[in-house]
C-alpha cells in the first residue's frame, strides 16, 4: 500500500506527516522552524519564502528517512493563507512575503473599497470585503510603496502555491486558497475583473489559472525526487490553505461538522454546499479545497496571546494550565480584550489589548493567565455567533492546533461556545489534510472512482477521551462576559486609531 506526505507550512514552522493507507494512520512526523523578519515597523509582518522551501526540504528528508521511500506516491501542501509572494519573470522572489497577519495595508483596503463603490458593492463583486490580511491590498501596497519591486512583478502566488512551485516548477492555484485573496468572485469561482482592474490592468496576466482542488499541481521535479530519495512519479496535489486542509484533516468535508483551529490565529469553519456570503462581511465566504465552500471566521490573537503571558510569568505549558485552572471562571471579573496584533473579526486592524477589572484581588499571574485564555476564546465566540446568524450552527466543535492539547482550554471552550468540544486523534489536522488530499488526487489520476470521504472515514476520528461538555453555570457566566467584551470592543474602536497615533 501507498504512503502520502502531508505538509503544513505555518507562520512558525513547517510540519510533515506520513500517512500509511494500509494502516490508516500517521506513521512518521517531523518539524522544522522558520522565522519572522525582525525589526520591521508595527503592523508589518514578513518572511522569506526561501526559508519555507528550505524547511520543507528538511522535513521531507526527515520523514522520508523513517519510511520505505519507494512507497511514497503523493505529497499535499497546506500553507498559511493570504500571504503575497511576488515573483519576477524567472520565478525568483522579488522581496519578502507579506503575511496574513500583516496589517500595514489599511489605506489600500480603503482605497480599493472606494474604487469599487463601497463595502456593499465589494461584497456583491467578490463575496467578501477588503481586509488588511487578504492578498489583494498587499499587491496594491507593493505598487504604491515599492514601485521598483512592483515593476518586476510577473507572477503572484500564495505561500502554499510557492511551495508547490518549488516542488513542481508549475504556477498553479486552486479555488480554496485563492478565495482568500479577495481577488475572486467566490460565488462563481472566477477572478473578479472589477477587483483586478482596480489594482492593475495587467494583474490578470500575473495570476495562475484557477483549478479544481482534486487536480494535481504537477509531478515532483526529478532533481528533488533524487535529493529526497523518492521515485520519479510522485504526484503533488493541489494542496490548499491551512484552514482548507485543516477541514479535510478533521473530517469537515460534509455539512454538520464545525472545526476550531487554535494556533497563532484562531479560526472556526464549516463545510457548505453553497456559498455563505455575509452581508456584513465579518464571515469569510471562502471556497473549500474539496469542491464546496468553507464559511470561516478568523481572529488574529490566540496562542500569540497565551504564549506571551506564559513567557511573561515563566510558565511551561503545564504551569499555565494549572494557573488557569486555579482561578474561577470569569477570572473574578478580569476581562482581556486581546487585540495585541489588531484584529480581523471584528475588523479592528488598529486595535490594541485592554485589561479591564484590575484590582488587588485580580492583579495576579493566575488571573491574567485565565483572562488571556478566556479573552481569546470569547473573541472567537464573537464570530461563532455570527456564523450561527448565517445558518451555520454547531452541534459540536472539533478542535485542532496547539490550544487543542490543553484539557483546561478545551473545557473553557466548551463553556464559552456552549457545545461539546473534542480534539482529534491526529492533532496535525492541516498536515493530515494534505496527505488525504494527495491520496484522493492520486487515486483519481489512476482512474479510480472515489470520493474524498472514502479516505477521511476510518482515518479522521475524534479522540473521545478529550471530549468536554459545557458546564451550565460557567456557560451562563460567560454569556455575561461575552456581552461585556463586545461592549468594550465597540466602545473603544473609535479610540484605537488615535491611541496608535499617540503611541
Amino acid at each position: 500500500m501507498s504512503l502520502y506526505l502531508g505538509i503544513d507550512s505555518g507562520t512558525q514552522s513547517v510540519k510533515a506527516v506520513v500517512l500509511d493507507l494500509e494502516q490508516r494512520k500517521v506513521v512518521a512526523a517531523a518539524r522544522a522552524p522558520h522565522r519572522l523578519i525582525g525589526g520591521l515597523p508595527v503592523g508589518h509582518l514578513e518572511q522569506h519564502p526561501q526559508e519555507w522551501a528550505a524547511a520543507l526540504d528538511t522535513v521531507i528528508l526527515k520523514v522520508a528517512a523513517k519510511v520505505d521511500r519507494s512507497r511514497v506516491c503523493g505529497i499535499g501542501i497546506s500553507g498559511q493563507q493570504h500571504g503575497f509572494v511576488p515573483l519576477d519573470e524567472k520565478g525568483e522572489v522579488i522581496r519578502p512575503a507579506k503575511l496574513w497577519c500583516d496589517t500595514s495595508t489599511v489605506a489600500e483596503c480603503a482605497l480599493l473599497t472606494r474604487k469599487l463603490d463601497g463595502p456593499r458593492a465589494v461584497i456583491r463583486r467578490a463575496g467578501l470585503p477588503f481586509l488588511p490580511g487578504y492578498t489583494a491590498p498587499k499587491i496594491l501596497w507593493l505598487k504604491r510603496h515599492e514601485p521598483q519591486h512592483y515593476r518586476r512583478l510577473r507572477h503572484v502566488l500564495l505561500p502554499h502555491d510557492y511551495l508547490n512551485f518549488h516542488l513542481t516548477g508549475n504556477f498553479f492555484m486552486e479555488y480554496g486558497d485563492a478565495s482568500g485573496t479577495a481577488l475572486m468572485d467566490v460565488r462563481r469561482r472566477i477572478w473578479s475583473r472589477g477587483v483586478l482592474a482596480a489594482i492593475d490592468r495587467n494583474l490578470a496576466d500575473w495570476l495562475p489559472p484557477l483549478a479544481d482542488s482534486h487536480q494535481p499541481a504537477g509531478m515532483l521535479r526529478p532533481d528533488l525526487a533524487a535529493r529526497y530519495g523518492l521515485t520519479n512519479d510522485v504526484v503533488v496535489s493541489a494542496g490548499g490553505g491551512d484552514n482548507m486542509m485543516g477541514a479535510i484533516g478533521t473530517g469537515n468535508v460534509v455539512p454538520g461538522v464545525v472545526t476550531a483551529s487554535l494556533g497563532t490565529s484562531g479560526t472556526i469553519y464549516a463545510f457548505a454546499k453553497k456559498p455563505v456570503v455575509d452581508p456584513q462581511g465579518e464571515i469569510a465566504a471562502f471556497c473549500s479545497s474539496t469542491g464546496g465552500w468553507l464559511p470561516l471566521l478568523c481572529t488574529m490573537n490566540v496562542t500569540t496571546v497565551t504564549e506571551q503571558v506564559r513567557a511573561l510569568f515563566g510558565y511551561d505549558h503545564v504551569d499555565l494550565d494549572a494557573a488557569v485552572a486555579a482561578v474561577p471562571a470569569g477570572a473574578d471579573g478580569l476581562v482581556l480584550l486581546p487585540y495585541l496584533a489588531g484584529e480581523r473579526t471584528p475588523n479592528v486592524p488598529e486595535g490594541s489589548g485592554v485589561l479591564l477589572g484590575l484590582n488587588q484581588r485580580t492583579f495576579t499571574a493566575g488571573h491574567m493567565a485565565r483572562a488571556a485564555m478566556e479573552g481569546v476564546t470569547l473573541g472567537m465566540n464573537y464570530g461563532l455567533r455570527r456564523l450561527a446568524d448565517l445558518g451555520v450552527k454547531a452541534r459540536e466543535i472539533r478542535v485542532t492546533g496547539g490550544g487543542a492539547r490543553s484539557p483546561v482550554w478545551r473545557q473553557l471552550m466548551a463553556d464559552i461556545f456552549g457545545v461539546p468540544v473534542v480534539a482529534m486523534v491526529e492533532d496535525e489536522g492541516a498536515a493530515l489534510g494534505g496527505a488525504l488530499q494527495a491520496a484522493w488526487c492520486t487515486a483519481l489520476l489512476d482512474g479510480e472512482k472515489v470520493k474524498l470521504t472514502d479516505f477521511t472515514v476510518g482515518i479522521v476520528a475524534p479522540d473521545e477521551a478529550t471530549r468536554c461538555r459545557p458546564d451550565k453555570a460557567n456557560a451562563a457566566r460567560y454569556r455575561e462576559f461575552q456581552a461585556l467584551q463586545d461592549k468594550l470592543s465597540l466602545t473603544l474602536r473609535p479610540i484605537f486609531p488615535r491611541q496608535r497615533r499617540l503611541g
